[in-house]
């Protein structure tokens, strides 16, 4: 009887001091979600309120071009900022995985950029990349006169300065998760592709790489759901310009909102976005989940 009056009153004491965080989740998050996504289906300017319209907010924003451009160049960031920052974090992952010397030293060096904010991030490219004081000064200085490197004050090339920025900073996370992925391979497999003669490259490829899938997908999910909420990073280094040329959908949800106090169609912007997250997100989860349970059975 006191057993069981002991295990009632751990099991009670565990739950109260879960009860504040599971507050914070179901008001914080659950609820201010639920409330993000109802205010998308009223009529709420300045002021949130009652009057439903339907998808009368989401027609609005899909005919809006500023918001079209802003998928549009969120579409390019993301598609290059993924693919970069997976391919230059899994290369300096193999790197540093030949157990080179100082291993801890490049590791911190590399993972650096990403413990700083994007806003540091974007300042300290924006400065680096400006024609008259950065890059483009530099190398002029050495002689080179000619030397053109002004990507970020043009329209046609200005979101690939983001994509710079963007992979500089993400890299070293990509790197760190790649290569927990890499030890954890048996070293029987490399004995084995060495004593067939099986080149280090067709290794990587054909053997190593495919099983890292879950290395990528954990990447690709943290990297994809940076890209959606990306604004920190636009705002320091262009501010959405020149024009529209670098605008994204999360600046355009803040602008709407604190700007030109339009409640309804910045929560109609937030609530595509998450959608937009969530349809990324699950699929992989689903993939990762069915994964594990076909192993189990095994």
């Amino acid at each position: 009887m006191f057993a069981r009056f002991g295990r009632f009153r751990s099991r009670t004491a565990a739950w109260v001091a879960l009860l504040p965080a599971l507050a914070i989740i179901l008001v914080a998050h659950a609820g201010s979600t639920g409330w993000t996504i109802w205010m998308s289906f009223t009529s709420s300017r300045m002021l949130p309120n009652s009057n439903f319209v339907g998808l009368r907010q989401y027609v609005t924003l899909f005919n809006n071009d500023r918001w079209l451009v802003s998928i549009h160049n969120l579409a390019i960031f993301g598609t290059l900022m993924v693919v970069g920052a997976l391919a230059v974090g899994l290369l300096l992952a193999i790197a540093i995985d030949q157990r080179v010397r100082a291993e801890n030293v490049l590791r911190s060096v590399f993972l650096y950029p990403f413990s700083m904010s994007f806003v540091v991030t974007g300042l300290a490219w924006q400065w680096m990349l400006n024609p008259t004081h950065g890059i483009q000064k530099l190398v002029r200085g050495w002689g080179f006169a000619d030397f053109q490197f002004d990507w970020i004050v043009r329209q046609d090339t200005v979101i690939f300065t983001l994509v710079i920025a963007g992979v500089w900073h993400a890299a070293g996370l990509v790197m760190a998760i790649m290569l927990a992925g890499l030890r954890g391979i048996d070293d029987e497999i490399w004995k084995a592709a060495r004593v067939d003669g099986i080149p280090t490259w067709r290794t990587y490829a054909s053997i190593v790489i495919p099983m890292l899938g879950a290395s990528f997908a954990t990447a690709g999910i943290l990297l994809s759901a940076s890209v959606v909420r990306l604004y920190d990073l636009a705002v320091a280094m262009t501010n959405g310009g020149p024009g529209l040329a670098s605008e994204v959908p999360a600046k355009f949800v803040m602008d709407h909102l604190f700007e030109r106090g339009n409640l309804g169609l910045a929560t109609a912007a937030a609530t595509s976005m998450l959608i937009t997250v969530v349809s990324i997100a699950a699929p992989l989860f689903y993939a990762r989940a069915r994964a594990r349970a076909q192993e189990t059975r095994r």
